[in-house]
C-alpha cells in the first residue's frame, strides 16, 4: 500500500461483506418481504460485493418465530427457497449468517457447510462471552465454514479485557477479527488505536482485520476508511446505511470511495431508489439527535430508538436531560 497516497490506491485483497438484512432488520424484526431480500441479493452479485450476510442464525426459543420474520433464524428450507440457485464460485458472492453467543442454538441450527447455502458463519459475542465464541468458531469451522470473530462493544470494555479476545480469538480458527463500533462512538484516532493492536495480536496467524462501524455520530464512513487506509481488508457496509438505529457505513458511499474496478456503483443507486429508500415510509433508521447523543456518551441506541418511536420523539431537551441524569 502506498505511503503517499493510500486512499486513492488499488488493493485487490481488500473485500467489502454487505449486512443490510441482518443489520437492517434490527429496526424491523427481519420482516422483509422475500422480493426485497432476493433484490439486495441479485444486486450484491451485480456490483461485484463479496460477500452479503442474510441474517442471525438466533434461537426461535428467544426469538419466536410468530414476532420475528424468517431472518431473524435462516432456517435452511427459508434459505434454500429464497436462493436455490447460489453457487459462490460462479457469482462471486458468500453468504453468511451471523451467530450471537449465548442467543443461538449453533448445534441445533448450523448444519454442514455442504448441506447448506451459506459460506460463511460470523460469530458475534461480548468479552465475557469469549469461551463461548470460542467454541462456536472452531464448531463451524469443523462444519467447513470460513469464521469471522465480531467483538461488539468494543468501546465500552477495558483494554486488559480487549487483549485477553484478542489472545484467545489469535488461537482460533477464525479468519477474521472484527473491529465492531456498536455504539457509534468511536473517532480516527480510536480506530487507529483500535486497528494497530487487533493488527498486532494477530500477526502471524493469517488472520485478516474487518471494520463494523455505527453511525451515531455520522463517522461511519469516515472509521471505514480510516480502518482501509490503516490496512483492514474486510470492510462492512449496508445499503443506504439501513441497520439499527443510526445505520451503518452506506455502501454507496464505500464503492465510491474504492478503487477496485471491480465494484459497479449503479447496480447499488438501482436498489436504493426501487426498494431501500421506499422503506423510509414504514421504518426509520439514520442519523438524528437523539442518536448523536447516545453515540457521544457511548451508549447503546436502545434509549434512542425508544425516543424515535414515541410520540415525544421532537422533545429532544427531555431525551438530552433524562439521558444524562441516568448517567
Amino acid at each position: 500500500m502506498s505511503d503517499s497516497a493510500p486512499w486513492i490506491t488499488f488493493r485487490p485483497e481488500l473485500q467489502v461483506l454487505d449486512c443490510t438484512i441482518r443489520d437492517g432488520g434490527l429496526i424491523n424484526n427481519h420482516l422483509f418481504t422475500d422480493e426485497v431480500v432476493r433484490a439486495v441479493y441479485d444486486t450484491c452479485v451485480e456490483a461485484g460485493i463479496d460477500a452479503m450476510e442474510v441474517g442471525y442464525k438466533n434461537s426461535p426459543k428467544l426469538f419466536p418465530k410468530g414476532d420475528y420474520g424468517p431472518w431473524r433464524h435462516c432456517d435452511e428450507a427459508d434459505l434454500n427457497r429464497l436462493f436455490p440457485d447460489h453457487d459462490a464460485e460462479k457469482t462471486g458472492l458468500k453468504l453468511c449468517a451471523m451467530a450471537d453467543a449465548e442467543k443461538s442454538d449453533f448445534r441445533e441450527q448450523i448444519v454442514p457447510c455442504e448441506e447448506s447455502v451459506l459460506d460463511v458463519i460470523r460469530v458475534a459475542f461480548y468479552a465475557h462471552q469469549l469461551s463461548d465464541a470460542i467454541e462456536m468458531i472452531n464448531y463451524c469451522d469443523s462444519l467447513g465454514y470460513e469464521t469471522f470473530a465480531n467483538l461488539m462493544a468494543v468501546s465500552n470494555i477495558t483494554e486488559v479485557e480487549i487483549d485477553a479476545v484478542l489472545e484467545g480469538i489469535a488461537q482460533t480458527p477464525a479468519g477474521t477479527m472484527v473491529i465492531v463500533d456498536s455504539f457509534g462512538y468511536l473517532y480516527r484516532e480510536q480506530v487507529d488505536r483500535l486497528y494497530k493492536k487487533y493488527a498486532n495480536a494477530m500477526a502471524g496467524t493469517g488472520k485478516e482485520i474487518g471494520i463494523h462501524a455505527h453511525n451515531n455520530q455520522q463517522l461511519a464512513f469516515a472509521n471505514t476508511i480510516e480502518a482501509i487506509i490503516l490496512g483492514a481488508n474486510r470492510a462492512d457496509a449496508t445499503m443506504a446505511g439501513l441497520g439499527r438505529g443510526a445505520g451503518n457505513c452506506p455502501m454507496e458511499l464505500l464503492l465510491g470511495f474504492l478503487r477496485n474496478p471491480k465494484f459497479h456503483l449503479r447496480p447499488i443507486i438501482k436498489l436504493l431508489q426501487d426498494y431501500i429508500l421506499p422503506l423510509q415510509a414504514s421504518v426509520d433508521w439514520g442519523p438524528s439527535v437523539p442518536y448523536n447523543i447516545t453515540g457521544q456518551l457511548n451508549l447503546h441506541p436502545r434509549a434512542a430508538m425508544e425516543c424515535r418511536a414515541s410520540e415525544q420523539r421532537d422533545d429532544l431537551i427531555a431525551f438530552y436531560d433524562k439521558i444524562v441524569s441516568d448517567i
